[in-house]
């Protein structure tokens, strides 16, 4: 499955419908703390909860980019996806809400710009930056040269990295092709994912699954020794109580942008380069400020890191 959407068809569902009700629920708790560090294949883990959550970092501090001229910025309509929790979701009074949905509206607020935040169905997001009836899509869409072709993009917002799941009795340690030799890992057949193992776990046995929900059933009731696939889906699933009271992440995170892409950007129509350097400027500040940082903490309380 893709790290990100692309902007012109769903593959294999990255995000689970059901982890709506678990959101709602986890906004209302307390968060832990933020482990901060440069998003590199993390140190060895035993199968244990994680106490801590990891924030990414993709913006140099050092490297501020050039700072727009606000004053010639006007109202912007921003785009977004709908139904696609935790990024996207509808709130019970109607209103938009969502990691991306919040990014957004923290980006209006560094540019000091009047923003209105549209949810429309996933497959009219990017038609609609296209066509100049959206200023901007914040939608998870996937920095992919098809979608380059139609539209332009600011630096990534997020990756999705690659992550091995364990049962949480399996204390399965780091996670190495020479430590899983004979091992049956569960994956989804035909991804980037299955690719990546046979690639660099080659004395690994593979059991390729049709669906998510296949192959997550398959790690609770043991029929596989590992799970791998795309982190920020896993992460959801651990969070809610089927997940949480069996399994825990183990090894990675894996980024290899030849397998798992270069991430998700925010796109603007081809031409309007103010406005893409003007976003660029406004997501390095909300990282510098924290504002990201508390937005990853609302809507990952299980890292995909």
């Amino acid at each position: 499955m893709a790290p990100a959407r692309t902007g012109t068809a769903l593959t294999a569902p990255r995000r689970p419908p059901a982890l709506l009700p678990l959101l709602l629920a986890a906004l209302a708790a307390a968060l832990p703390a933020a482990a901060r560090a440069a998003p590199v294949q993390a140190a060895p883990v035993q199968a244990a909860p994680q106490p801590d959550v990891f924030v990414p970092s993709l913006w140099d501090p050092a490297s501020p980019p050039p700072k727009p001229d606000l004053a010639a910025l006007k109202p912007l309509l921003i785009v977004t996806g709908q139904d696609d929790p935790p990024f996207a979701f509808t709130l019970p009074d109607g209103t938009p809400a969502g990691f991306d949905v919040d990014l957004a509206r923290a980006l209006c607020d560094v540019l000091k710009v009047t923003c209105t935040v549209q949810a429309r169905r996933w497959d009219t997001v990017l038609p609609a930056v296209v066509a100049g009836a959206g200023d901007a899509a914040v939608a998870s869409l996937a920095i992919t040269a098809a979608n380059r072709r139609s539209v332009d993009f600011t630096s990534p917002y997020y990756r999705t990295p690659a992550r091995f799941v364990a049962p949480l009795a399996a204390k399965a340690g780091d996670v190495l092709p020479e430590t899983v030799r004979g091992w049956r890992i569960g994956v989804q057949g035909g991804t980037a994912h299955e690719a990546y193992l046979k690639a660099f776990f080659p004395a690994a046995t593979l059991v390729p699954f049709g669906t998510v929900a296949d192959l997550r059933a398959a790690l609770v009731a043991g029929r596989v020794d590992l799970a791998f696939g795309d982190g920020i889906g896993w992460a959801g699933w651990l969070n809610g109580p089927a997940g949480s009271a069996c399994c825990t992440f183990v090894g990675g995170p894996f980024t290899e942008t030849h397998f798992f892409g270069e991430g998700a950007g925010i796109a603007v129509r081809q031409g309007r380069e103010p406005l893409r350097v003007a976003l660029d400027y406004a997501l390095w500040r909300v990282a510098q400020d924290g504002t990201y940082a508390d937005l990853w903490l609302k809507y990952f309380p299980v890292s995909p890191y």
